[in-house]
Order: structure tokens, then sequence, then C-alpha cells
């Protein structure tokens, strides 16, 4: 729109309580006015979804050190189509993993592609011939027993999903001992409130949907100089 954009808070801080109250500005934009009025929603509407997920990836992470977890949270493909770029973005300027940015990104086997190939070895199989030795492969498993086999064909990142977190750290444990290199992700459901219980040494990862699928938003406002002749106005007189 030809407008020009000053930030006066970096990518990335954290507006505290009393910076919302006070209603600080966060950035100052200026061009024609009619400009300004033509951009103003849908610029607010990027900046407000993305700060909504950048807060979330924070407040994960932060549950994740205050726990002295080694490993990384991370968003899924559960994004907003059409805006996806912008809140895998997002994750990472709230501290959070993407999981992948795409689908080139790496091979992600899901119940689908097994029960299309017929099993966990066969769809390994085809997904390395398709992919090449660079690309990792990530199976989802919903058992010790397909983790096994995922591990066994090859596949480079295993998602254990729908576990409790007892269950799965056990799991992960006896899959570590036996298959160190492979990573292991924690899946399904996990929420800010239940992720504690999934930290664990022989946990990699753990993603959770909800930080791009059922954000919070938060509310920005975009306010023109106040005319002198406007600034009494609504005020009640005592």
């Amino acid at each position: 729109m030809g407008l020009e954009v000053e930030w006066l808070r970096p990518e990335g801080h954290l507006i505290s309580k009393e910076e919302a109250a006070a209603k600080e500005p966060v950035a100052r934009v200026t061009g024609p006015t009619r400009r300004l009025l033509m951009a103003e929603r849908t610029a607010l509407n990027i900046l407000s979804r993305a700060s909504g997920v950048a807060t979330a990836a924070h407040v994960a992470m932060d549950v994740a050190r205050a726990n002295g977890w080694h490993g990384r949270v991370a968003g899924t493909r559960k994004t907003t189509p059409g805006f996806g770029i912008v809140e895998k973005y997002a994750l990472l300027v709230g501290g959070c993993d993407t999981h992948r940015m795409d689908l080139s990104n790496m091979v992600m086997l899901k119940d689908n592609h097994i029960w299309s190939t017929g099993s966990i070895t066969e769809s390994v199989k085809r997904a390395r011939f398709a992919c090449g030795f660079s690309t990792k492969i990530e199976v989802e498993c919903t058992s010790q027993q397909d983790a096994e086999e995922a591990a066994e064909a090859g596949a480079d990142v295993l998602m254990l999903d729908n576990y409790s977190g007892e269950q799965l750290r056990e799991v992960a444990k006896g899959l570590k001992r036996k298959w160190p290199h492979v990573l292991i992700e924690a899946s399904g459901g996990i929420t800010l409130q239940t992720m504690p219980s999934f930290f664990s040494p022989h946990v990699d990862i753990i993603s959770q949907g909800a930080l791009t699928n059922g954000y919070d938003t938060l509310d920005f406002s975009l306010k023109v100089p106040k005319p002198a002749q406007f600034a009494q106005r609504g005020r009640v007189k005592k």
C-alpha cells in the first residue's frame, strides 16, 4: 500500500500486562489516510493471529524449560489453509519448532498411508525409494509393536500417538535403548496442562496441534492521531 512502518518493539517482544493496559504502541505507520484505512484490518488480523501463535509457543516453551526438559515443542500440520507459512513463522518467533515447513521437508506416514500399502514395512520401503537417502521418514505408531516395526524398517522418527504420559515414557525408554539414533515424538491431544507428564530424557519432540489450531488471538488496533477538537469529547464532567 506504499506505507512506511516503524516498529517500536522488536519481534518476539513479550508485551507486559502494564503495556497492554496502557495501550502502548508497538508500531507507527505513516502514509496517506485512505491507504492506512484500506490496509488496517488485514494487517491487524495478521498481527493478532501471528501474535496469538507466538504467545502460545512462548508459554509452551516456558513450561518445558521450567521442568528442565531437553527436547523441542513443535507445532503440527494443523495450520490455516493459505496462512500456514505465517503461523509456522510465528512458532519460531515464540521459540517452538515448526515440525516441518511443508510436505517436502519430511515424509510422514500415517494410518491411511500404512493401510493403503498393507504394512508399515512396505510403506517405509516405498517412501525411501521415492524420497532418497537425504529425507527423513516419520511413522505414526499407536502401539509398541508398530514402533518396533517402523524402527526395524528404517524410520528416522517415531511418532507415538495417543498414549498416556506414563505409557509413552515407558515405551520411549525401550525404543531408545535399542535404537538410540531414532527420534521419539509424543503427539495426540497433548495440551499445555498434560504436557509435563510426557517429559522424559527419551522423548525428543512433543507436538501440539493446539499451537496453530484453536489458538487465541490478541487484540491490536490502529489509531490515527486524534485532532484537538475531539480530545475532550466523551469525558464525564464532575
